[in-house]
């Protein structure tokens, strides 16, 4: 049987119950067009894993992390049992693979869990059976069973992941944009869709926050040399950018506004910390310019993993802007998020200007009160 294709489809892509209809029956074109079996990986609906995590802080302020892991992938198996319920109604055969069923075992840390090993069995039986496997992003489990999660935004991870289990050379990554661009283009005016990335540049910009994709799904995509292919999430399906050995040097703007920056008493204690977070795998890094940390992408308690590990919580710093050049790269410091939005905008017009000179960090003026 010759490998299926694999696709990703985030949260963004089903605002509305229809939207999976109207995907179902786009996946069965895909079907009869290409003459290949699919595996579709998915998030849940927008919100439905905040409202999870909403009505757990409830009843459990400072929740165990099996707990947290347990419950909050749930929204992805919704979304998962929705799409295939829909393939179903379009006459096609489809099965959906949760975490524990899926082949992806990982350590035991059930939050922000790292894979281990893949049996690619449990995929391989689905796909001799079904037209579709749908799987919901982000699940897992360890050598024992239990569920782990692999992360906030890591059905990227989940894909990657499947495509090196089924021998897929590529896996195709659909969202609201249809690929990377220099910086948010959401947030950020006059933004450029860089059509051919690197590995090597695509995870740099995820360390720093960048929403685009998850970091270590693009790790584990270049250990398998698998073409990671960033696509729109509606007809006409437009390819936009394309991950792989290939691509140039790229000047790039990251702004995640769940990111924070952290301040500490000292360096040893800043240290500490970032040993801290990077021991339970978030993406995390020691800034340079003082005792400070910045957490990228957010979604976890920090003061209470902090006092887990016995540390003093550090205070709120500002938002972490990145910008990059090539190999060259300096975080900068916002107070706020409406200034980091201002800063990301005069980091980018400046990046766009290459004979300007690279914005390091203190030679551009605050954006406070602009």
């Amino acid at each position: 049987m010759s490998a299926p294709a694999v696709l990703k489809f985030g949260g963004s892509s089903f605002r509305t119950l229809a939207a999976y209809g109207d995907l179902a029956r786009a996946l069965g074109e895909r079907i009869d067009t290409d003459g290949t079996k699919l595996v579709v990986v998915v998030s849940g609906q927008p919100g439905e894993t905040e409202q999870f995590r909403d009505r757990l802080s409830q009843v459990n302020p400072t929740p165990e992390d099996e707990t947290v892991a347990g419950l909050l992938t749930l929204a992805d198996t919704v979304g998962a049992q929705l799409l295939a319920t829909a393939l179903h109604r379009t006459g096609r055969t489809a099965t959906v693979l949760a975490g524990h069923q899926l082949g992806l075992v990982t350590n035991s840390a059930f939050m922000w869990a790292r894979l281990e090993h893949t049996d690619p069995e449990p995929l391989r039986t689905a796909l001799r059976d079904h037209d579709v496997v749908v799987v919901p992003g982000g699940q897992a489990a360890d050598a024992q069973g239990r569920p782990t999660w692999l992360g906030k935004n890591s059905s990227d991870l989940s894909a990657v992941a499947v495509a090196a289990a089924v021998g897929a050379s590529r896996c195709e990554i659909h969202s609201d944009v249809d690929g990377i661009y220099s910086t948010d283009p959401h947030l950020v005016s006059g933004t450029r869709l860089l059509k051919e990335v690197s590995y090597n540049v695509a995870a740099l910009m995820s360390l720093y926050g960048a929403k685009v994709l998850h970091r270590r799904s693009v790790r584990l995509a270049q250990k398998h040399r698998i073409e990671i292919v960033c696509r729109l999430n509606r007809a006409p399906f437009t390819v936009g950018s394309v991950i792989g050995t290939a691509g140039a040097s790229a000047s790039a703007v990251v702004l995640n506004q769940r990111s924070v920056a952290l301040g500490y008493d000292s360096d040893a204690a800043a240290d500490r910390a970032f040993a801290a977070f990077h021991g339970a795998n978030i993406d995390t890094i020691r800034l340079t310019t003082g005792p400070q940390v910045a957490v990228m992408g957010g979604f976890v308690d920090l003061d209470e993993l902090q006092r887990r590990q016995g540390l003093t919580p550090g205070t709120y710093a500002g938002v972490p802007v990145t910008a990059l050049r090539g190999s060259k790269v300096a975080t900068h410091l916002a107070a706020s998020e409406d200034d980091a939005l201002h800063l990301a905008q005069r980091l980018h017009d400046l990046l766009q200007d290459e004979r300007a000179p690279f914005p390091e960090v203190g030679s551009i003026p605050e954006p406070v009160g602009v």
